[in-house]
């Protein structure tokens, strides 16, 4: 088990009784730190207030873990999704649809590995976008087990 299914699985169900969503967990390095960065939301938004409150009781259980489920020293940052927020699970899906996303792909559809555009179909095998190419509209499917990444998106 990865070191963000470990954090996933402690910080999820403590987002939850408190009335958050724990909307994503990244443990990654930069420079030669760690940083641990969990993404909460609620309905009306985040603000640092609550921030703050997950942050000391997350880092409060995960410093009273028998095992430590974080191989490294590292900084805890809790954080807003933001307006791009990541769609990870079924249900940021569902709620994107009809919203502008990015989408970034394994393989290359029509020589490209990314796309955006409205989210205007979905089902349980693929996804279907309305992009734009110059002037005109154009549906595009895109098999789900082709998708690396997905994230809400700025339309300019």
């Amino acid at each position: 088990m990865s070191t963000v299914d470990k954090v996933t699985a402690i910080a999820d169900p403590i987002a939850q009784q408190i009335g958050y969503e724990l909307v994503d967990v990244e443990y990654v390095k930069e420079g030669k730190n760690w940083f641990l960065r969990l993404y909460i939301d609620k309905d009306g938004g985040i603000d640092l207030d609550d921030c703050t409150r997950f942050s000391e009781k997350i880092g409060e259980t995960l410093d009273s873990q028998k095992v430590d489920p974080i191989p490294h020293p590292y900084y805890l940052e809790v954080s807003s999704p933001g307006a791009e927020r990541p769609l990870k699970k079924e249900k940021d899906f569902e709620e994107a649809l009809g919203q502008y996303i990015h989408v970034s792909l394994y393989q290359q559809i029509e020589s490209e590995n990314t796309f955006e555009g409205t989210l205007k179909e979905l089902n349980e095998d693929s996804l279907t976008l309305v992009i734009r190419i110059k002037t005109r509209e154009k549906e595009l499917v895109i098999d789900r087990s082709n998708i690396a990444k997905a994230r809400l998106a700025i339309k300019f």
